[in-house]
């Protein structure tokens, strides 16, 4: 029996990059970021974030550096951690060539803030030397004065422009490790720019909508901005951005990929909002599960439905599901095929218990 099958989604093949020892772009997978919201100068707390995040599923990390004491620090926190970190740069260019220096394994500069074509010129050469990636972050928030003269306000021409004059400086100057974003707050003005960069150029993409905002609106926004592109084979690697903790970006990027099947990690619940028709409380019985089953990483598809009407249907489709049933009969079912009844009482810790053994199964 097929168990909810992956959807086949035809990626487009961009040129692949190294950030670290994690690949971006070609046949890679895509990788998932996040970033540190700890003071760098604070190493202990920095390196301790970093952690979480990787626990958490994070590929690459990245870690602001607005002075010089932050990339001082970098040098004693990339030999701490396990994931590439990328230097966060926004207005001095000497800060990207400090932290090259200091083993980032990336360096994102802002093409609006980093300064003059020379100063460019100066990072690239730290980059080429230190076997550093690039990434070009494209904001509508911050782009170049002449480009907002130009189209009077951020749009979707502005953005690609920006991400265009610095492709070509790159490119004329022998560098290729390099990856793109173009970013924004709007929805619509991100997804038409990077569809509109993803037909120019065969660069690595990296995804996000920025400043999305709290864990639930920036989740939704987020999820139909970049859903939409990986959906349609545009993007490398993405960044949920969230005004919450940094693990919830982790998980919020991995339930896109997840739900639109191009990378599964974890237990995927399928579980219904519940009514009266409902055996068992499954509002509270889902939230006790996705804590009790947080420590998986194996992909593994599990049903919750509180009643018959649609509980053996979903059932036939995931590893492991459970269907309400009158009378506190509730029917557990293993591939598709009725397994046991269980009584409500006994629901959770059943459940735990499978999917923890078949987390334990070898593929």
């Amino acid at each position: 029996m097929q168990l909810r099958p992956h959807r086949i989604i035809n990626r487009k093949k961009t040129r692949e990059i190294k950030v670290g020892k994690v690949s971006v772009g070609g046949n890679s997978i895509i990788s998932v970021q996040s970033m540190t919201n700890t003071l760098t100068t604070n190493i202990k707390e920095t390196i301790n974030q970093i952690n979480l995040l990787e626990n958490a599923g994070a590929d690459i990390v990245r870690v602001s550096c607005p002075d010089e004491d932050s990339t001082k620090c970098l040098k004693k926190i990339v030999k701490e951690v396990n994931v590439p970190i990328v230097a966060d740069i926004h207005f001095h260019h000497k800060r990207a060539i400090e932290a090259a220096q200091s083993g980032a394994s990336c360096l994102r500069i802002n093409p609006g803030n980093i300064g003059s074509k020379e100063r460019t010129l100066e990072v690239l050469k730290a980059a080429k030397d230190n076997n550093c990636s690039i990434r070009i972050g494209v904001n509508a928030g911050s782009l170049d004065k002449s480009l907002l003269e130009k189209y009077k306000e951020p749009c979707p021409e502005a953005l690609v422009e920006s991400a265009k004059y610095n492709i070509k400086l790159f490119e004329d100057n022998d560098f290729f490790n390099f990856k793109i974003s173009v970013k924004s707050s709007d929805i619509f003005l991100t997804v038409k720019a990077y569809r509109q960069l993803s037909e120019i150029c065969n660069y690595p993409l990296h995804l996000g909508v920025t400043e999305a905002g709290g864990l639930l609106t920036g989740s939704i926004k987020s999820s139909i901005g970049i859903g939409q592109l990986l959906m349609e084979g545009i993007g490398d690697t993405i960044r949920v951005s969230l005004s919450s903790d940094p693990v919830d970006e982790i998980k919020a990027g991995y339930e896109i990929l997840k739900s639109i099947g191009v990378r599964a990690k974890g237990v995927n619940i399928i579980s219904c909002p519940s009514c009266a028709r409902q055996a068992f409380p499954v509002i509270e019985t889902v939230k006790i599960l996705e804590k009790k089953l947080s420590h998986i990483k194996k992909p593994i598809n599990l049903s919750i439905i509180g009643c018959v009407v649609n509980g053996p249907g979903e059932a036939a489709q995931t590893e492991i599901g459970l269907t309400g049933g009158g009378q506190d009969n509730n029917l557990l079912y293993l591939s598709g095929i009725p397994h046991t009844k269980v009584a409500s009482s006994d629901i959770i810790d059943k459940v735990v218990k499978l999917v923890e053994e078949k987390a334990k199964e070898t593929n």
